[in-house]
């Protein structure tokens, strides 16, 4: 391996779905990656054994593949710098906790959890930031003797000896300087032999020859610490980009409590496009060179720069998801778009495999489908009859009796039209209209809900001709004894 490969990592805890912030920093990750001629490493963060589930792993790697974002190196390729999974690595952070321990940088804690929040309430009582005390820092053999005989298993925490202010350059954010005086002794082996994140986090990043750690800015308070154990440790030191949080239009949190923020369950299973998707996450907090805001993923690996992604908050706004959504939409081949809307239809009942009649449905909609689960409600007057109140067959300023006579003229015109094609059927309908001395909406609104059922539809020559004679007949003749 080249020394100076570019090697990220995306790292998640398989404790939930894969939400659209972390999807935004696999992607960025992704795309770093791919500019540079790098790899993006899988890293699953599962020492949290309580909440870690397989099915959160795979659905992250699920999520992944629908975004259409491969990784070079994870689960599946334990033979290069692997295991990738935290929890098949417990010897291996083992080892650097026991170095640590045996060099004096680090040593065991016996505080109990009642203790130490004690401690953290005088703390307060008295205005002093919350840090450990180092109560266990020197204690004698008899001491620690005496907390063995009584069960306590302790944690280990490491030793925080820097006097000198703790700084590094962050790629996005410029220089960060921090006190280690404020944040004291921190643990990195809970008492029941699991280390926490930031620990095996350094170590990872170390042994998996990560050069570049791009994540969420959530995780800047981590650094400085991560840094003292790098320099414990004698590891390289990765460069570091925090990204931007995601807010809301309000400036909210984005909350997976109050808002859609499950990347298969609100987005994929809701029919947005991984295409739209991937353009959207690009932008929430990265701005393009260029003034054009449509990009595949091509396009963005040729267009991403860290450089590029700015300091301040990116807002999460649906309504330009959805914009993009329908952009991608408008623009798939007519057959793609039916295939991915098939399981849509599939689901509701309203069909039962592909067929010529799901093209033709789907063609009549396209231009107006903002999500691929609109399909069963734009399509379903196609696939059965509609259902719908007798009043919507009068348009705006007319009357039941002018309904009635437009629908009986309409439906007289059109049983001795043969040709049922769009024009053919536009000059008819206009033509009678003027004739019987109707306005011409009247005839073309009551025609249109008897074929649809719907306030808003396709256009009624539209309709006509995908329908057909026979069945289009029918449903106006259905009509009128509605309204008789």
């Amino acid at each position: 391996m080249p020394e100076d490969e570019i090697r990220v990592r995306f790292a998640p805890s398989p404790t939930g779905l894969l939400h659209v912030g972390s999807a935004r920093t696999a992607l960025f990750n992704f795309l770093y990656a791919k500019k540079y001629g790098g790899k993006l490493v899988l890293r699953i963060e599962d020492t949290d054994k309580a909440r870690s589930k397989e099915e959160f792993e795979l659905n992250i790697m699920d999520g992944l593949s629908w975004l259409g974002l491969g990784w070079d190196e994870g689960p599946e390729t334990p033979n290069l710098f692997g295991p990738y999974r935290q929890s098949e690595r417990l010897g291996i952070y083992k080892k650097y906790a026991d170095q640590l321990l045996s060099s004096g940088l680090a040593y065991n804690c016996f505080c109990t959890e009642e203790e130490l929040e004690a401690e953290r309430k005088a703390q307060e009582t008295t205005h002093q930031a919350p840090k450990y005390s180092g109560r266990c820092r020197n204690l004698k053999p008899e001491e620690i003797k005496k907390f063995e005989k009584a069960g306590r298993k302790p944690a280990i925490r490491f030793k925080v000896e820097e006097t000198k202010k703790i700084s590094f350059k962050d790629l996005i954010h410029g220089k960060m300087e921090f006190d280690p005086t404020l944040f004291g002794d921190f643990i990195i082996v809970k008492s029941n032999g699991d280390p926490i994140f930031l620990f095996a986090g350094v170590i990872d990043d170390a042994l998996m020859k990560i050069s570049h750690v791009i994540r969420g800015e959530d995780h800047i308070s981590n650094t400085p610490k991560q840094l003292l154990l790098i320099s414990a440790l004698n590891f390289p030191i990765p460069e570091y980009a925090h990204l931007p949080m995601i807010l809301n239009p309000d400036r909210s949190k984005l909350s997976k409590r109050k808002n859609p923020t499950s990347l298969s369950k609100d987005f994929k299973d809701q029919g947005y496009l991984p295409e739209a998707m991937i353009n959207f996450l690009a932008l929430l907090g990265w701005s393009a060179k260029t003034e054009k805001n449509i990009f595949d993923l091509d396009d963005l690996v040729s267009e991403f720069d860290l450089h590029d992604v700015g300091k301040s908050p990116a807002i999460f706004d649906q309504k330009k998801l959805d914009f993009l959504n329908g952009y991608y939409i408008r623009h798939l081949q007519i057959g793609e778009l039916a295939k991915r809307s098939l399981p849509y239809l599939e689901k509701s009942g309203l069909v039962k495999k592909e067929n010529e009649q799901v093209l033709k449905a789907i063609s009549l909609v396209q231009e107006r489908m903002k999500k691929l689960s609109e399909a069963p409600d734009l399509t379903s007057f196609f696939f059965q009859k509609p259902k719908y109140e007798p009043q919507l067959l009068i348009a705006k300023n007319s009357e039941k009796d002018t309904t009635l006579k437009a629908l009986r003229i309409s439906l007289a015109a059109l049983e001795r039209e043969a040709d049922f094609g769009r024009d053919s059927t536009e000059q008819l309908l206009r033509a009678v209209a003027a004739k019987n001395q109707i306005e011409a909406g009247k005839i073309l609104w009551a025609t249109r809900v008897a074929l649809s059922g719907k306030v808003a539809s396709p256009g009624v020559f539209e309709l006509l001709e995908v329908l057909g004679k026979k069945e289009s007949l029918e449903r106006i003749k259905s009509a009128i004894d509605m309204l008789k």
